[in-house]
This record gives structure tokens, sequence and C-alpha cells, in this order.
């Protein structure tokens, strides 16, 4: 995988996470920069953990499903892209309350369990340890920008710009899978 497939990646899977992100800095009683900090190391450690976690049980059955490793990455993707695409479209509210640890946590793995399918995917791809790096740092990176840019940004810009994002990372995802069948 190459570092632009991989930032590719690593935006749509974000794109969830600066959405909840976004919405739920109205829920901030203050915007402190050690609390913006915490939100995205949290976010970020969560979403690479669960693709990481994704990519070892990946690699754990991709003996037994080799030969459809194509059709099924596509279909984790196509569910996965599909779900993120129709939340967007139908405004289902999926912000969550950011004050405090354990809603962060919560809020982390909310928008993370895309980022277990991906890896799963990957893995069962035959993504290598050397090419499964790139996706992880970028991730990382990636996921942690976004929960910033979207608590700081918030309160400026509102919740529409979360559904478009959701919209947008649910076709990347789409068309990754699509690609995984070529």
């Amino acid at each position: 995988m190459s570092w632009w497939e991989a930032i590719l990646m690593a935006v749509s899977l974000c794109a969830d996470c600066f959405a909840v992100t976004l919405c739920s800095s109205t829920t901030l009683k203050r915007i402190r920069w050690s609390s913006v900090a915490t939100i995205a190391l949290v976010f970020a450690v969560i979403q690479t953990g669960l693709l990481a976690l994704g990519w070892l049980l990946g690699s754990l059955v991709a003996q037994f499903v080799i030969k459809a490793s194509h059709i099924i990455g596509f279909l984790l993707l196509l569910y996965v892209g599909g779900s993120m695409l129709l939340e967007g479209i139908r405004g289902k509210d999926e912000s969550r309350d950011l004050n405090g640890l354990w809603n962060i946590i919560i809020g982390g793995v909310a928008t993370s369990i895309d980022a277990l399918a991906v890896g799963t995917s990957q893995s069962i791809e035959g993504l290598p340890w050397e090419g499964f790096l790139p996706l992880a740092v970028s991730v990382f990176a990636v996921t942690a920008l976004s929960a910033v840019l979207g608590i700081c940004g918030g309160k400026v810009l509102g919740t529409k710009i979360g559904r478009l994002a959701e919209i947008l990372g649910g076709l990347v995802l789409i068309g990754i899978g699509v690609s995984f069948l070529f």
C-alpha cells in the first residue's frame, strides 16, 4: 500500500471521528488545549488499535478464505462505507458527549468499528506488515488531526459539515472496496 493510498483510507476512516467531534464539541463546557489533546489522542489510539486488531484477526483467518479475499474485502468495505453513507444521508445524530474520559472512550470506540473491518479486509487481501505500517501511521495521524479540527471547528461550522464528511468517507470506502474487485 502506498502512502497516498494509506492517507486516503485514513481520511475515509476518520470521517466519522470528525463528524462526532464536530457535533459533540458543543457539549464541551470549555475547550481547553489539554482536553483537545486528550480527545485526539484517545480517538487516534482506539482507531489505530482496532485497525491493528482487525489486521491481526484477518491474518489468522486469511489461510481459510484466501480464494474469496477480494469479495470479502469488497463486502466489508461496502458494508462499512454504505452504513456511513446512509447515516450521513439520513442525518442520524450519533453525537456523543465528550465530557469525561469514559465518554471520550465510548465515542472513540463508536467511531472506530469501521477500522476493525478495514484492518480485517486489508489483512485478508494480503497486505503485509510493511504495507500495513503506513496505513497504521496514517490512521493515527489523520484521526488525531480530524479530532482536533472537529473540536475546534465545531463551534464555527456547525453540524452540516459533519454529515458531509460522513457521506464523503462512506463513498471513499465503497470506492476502495470496488477497487478490490479489479
